[in-house]
Parts: C-alpha cells; sequence; structure tokens
C-alpha cells in the first residue's frame, strides 16, 4: 500500500499570490464588494475554484487562466441585468458573451453564470438570451459547498467531486470549445489519492485491495463515490452524465475522453478507459448503495 504524502501541508489561509493568477486579487475583491452588497449567493467555479481547493493542501495549481467563473444565485433577469450595470459601475464593460464582463485595466474576463430561481421564474427569457449558457448540475452542487478563507475574503468553492460533474457537463455541452475541462478532470485524479487519503482509510478501505494497486484508478473510483451524491438529487442530472460516460466508455477508438486523456498522460487508450470506468464503476455503487439504504 502506498503510504500518503503532502506536498508542503498546511491549512492556514491562502494567499492571492499562492494561485499565480494575474490581477485576481484586484478583480477579486471588486466582485465579493458587489455581490455582498446587493446580498447575492455567489460561488467560485472552474479552474480557479480547483487552485484555490488543491492549495488548501498545499498542492500548487497546474494551469492557470485570467478568465474567472462565477456562478451567481439569482431569481430573476431583472436582478442578473442590475448586478450586471453594478459590474459597469466598477469599471467593467460587457463582453460579447451575454453572461460576460470584461475589466480593461487588468484585462480579465469575468463570467457570470446565473442559476437558481432564474431557471423557473423566467424561463422564456432565460431560454431566450442565454440559448447556449447551460447551467445543469449547478444547483445540486453548490449546494454543497466549502469556504476556503483567502487573506481577508471568503470564496465559496465546490468539492473537486463536484467539480467533476460540473466539468463533464460543460465539456459535453461544447467539446469543441471546452477541451480544457478534460484536462482539469484528469488533473483532480492525479491528485485525488494523497488529498482524499484520510477519506480512504477511514471510509473506503475496500479500494486498497484492489490489485494490481493503481492510485489513479483509486482516486478514479472515489470519485465516483463522492460524486454519485449530485446525481441522486437529479434525475435529469443522473441520466446525462450516466449516458455520457456510457458513450465514451463504448468504443476506445471513438471516445473524446479516452483519446484526450490518453495524450495528455502519453498512455494507452486502454489505460485512460480504465481510468474513466473506474469513475463510472464509483458513481453505481455509491447510486446503489444510497438507493438501498
Amino acid at each position: 500500500m502506498k503510504q500518503q504524502k503532502w506536498y508542503g501541508m498546511s491549512t492556514s489561509n491562502r494567499t492571492y499570490k499562492e494561485l499565480s493568477i494575474p490581477f485576481f486579487k484586484e478583480v477579486f475583491e471588486i466582485i465579493d464588494k458587489i455581490l455582498v452588497k446587493k446580498k447575492v449567493p455567489y460561488y467560485l467555479v472552474g479552474v480557479n475554484a480547483i487552485a484555490l481547493e488543491l492549495l488548501k493542501k498545499g498542492i500548487k495549481p497546474n494551469r492557470g487562466t485570467k478568465d474567472i467563473d462565477f456562478a451567481l444565485m439569482v431569481s430573476s433577469m431583472g436582478e442578473y441585468d442590475k448586478i450586471v450595470d453594478a459590474f459597469v459601475e466598477e469599471g467593467f464593460t460587457k463582453a460579447k458573451a451575454p453572461f460576460t464582463v470584461y475589466h480593461p485595466k487588468f484585462n480579465v474576463a469575468v463570467d457570470l453564470l446565473p442559476f437558481g430561481q432564474i431557471e423557473e421564474n423566467d424561463t422564456d427569457s432565460f431560454n431566450e438570451r442565454y440559448s447556449d449558457l447551460h447551467v445543469l448540475g449547478f444547483r445540486e452542487v453548490l449546494e454543497d459547498t466549502k469556504e476556503i478563507p483567502i487573506e481577508n475574503s471568503v470564496a465559496k468553492v465546490p468539492p473537486l467531486a463536484g467539480m467533476v460533474i460540473l466539468k463533464l457537463i460543460a465539456w459535453s455541452d461544447r467539446p469543441e470549445e471546452r477541451d480544457n475541462d478534460l484536462t482539469d478532470i484528469l488533473r483532480i485524479i492525479e491528485v485525488y489519492y494523497d488529498y482524499e487519503w484520510d477519506t480512504i482509510v477511514e471510509e473506503h478501505v475496500d479500494l486498497l485491495e484492489a490489485e494490481p494497486f493503481d492510485q489513479h484508478k483509486i482516486a478514479s473510483r472515489l470519485l465516483g463515490r463522492e460524486a454519485c451524491k449530485y446525481l441522486l438529487k437529479s434525475n435529469v442530472l443522473s441520466e446525462r452524465i450516466l449516458e455520457l460516460l456510457e458513450n465514451n466508455l463504448a468504443d476506445l477508438e471513438t471516445s473524446a475522453i479516452i483519446r484526450r486523456w490518453a495524450s495528455i498522460k502519453n498512455i494507452e487508450a486502454r489505460e485512460a478507459m480504465a481510468l474513466l470506468g473506474e469513475f463510472e464503476k464509483g458513481l453505481k455503487e455509491g447510486i446503489n448503495f444510497n438507493r438501498n439504504r
């Protein structure tokens, strides 16, 4: 059994400098000021959320981006429009994309992704203006956020298992534009064994008995078990994710996920297929266990 190794364990507050994202501090503080004043619940999502979650345990981010993604819980298009206007007053400009604002001074784009009651109360208007915005899974995953201190602020960030679900949805909606989502999921798998070592030995020790031992396969299966709780909240989400996995596991020669992972890791397609298969297996184990309780 491989013992836990850490990359400099530290649970103290993280600093903006550690994220290595230019002007993240300046932009995050503006966003925090606007949304706290308007009493709008907001959540950091995307690769920066992953980076901040990993930094909590001293794991340095391996990919940075100047684009910052936030999910905003709003009740109507009118409320959302007022939020965008407040961003414009603070120096942002509206971008061509309907849910993106841009700060020219810091050269940073911010995606403001609305979800919540807006999906029900303003369905027609929401669908008309945001035909290319897909928020499936947001409600289920963001009910499970953690608060991570960062200097004088607090960021609400989804657990890594939740981020895997959101990134699978985002990639499957626009695979031609979202190639980095598959890279980010693979990165989570690569560090998750060490990241969740305590959880493995306390709650999933059976995973350590698999032969041959492979910490990445263990991590992927554990991610599935942890992510199953989001699928249990929504039949639509569950059907979408399970169908996506089934389609990508049907043929390793045509699977976009398997081909991408094999390319990133420079491994055989069957090895990448095994990783994805473990995630699916973990999901189904978790779903069956909870449904039979």
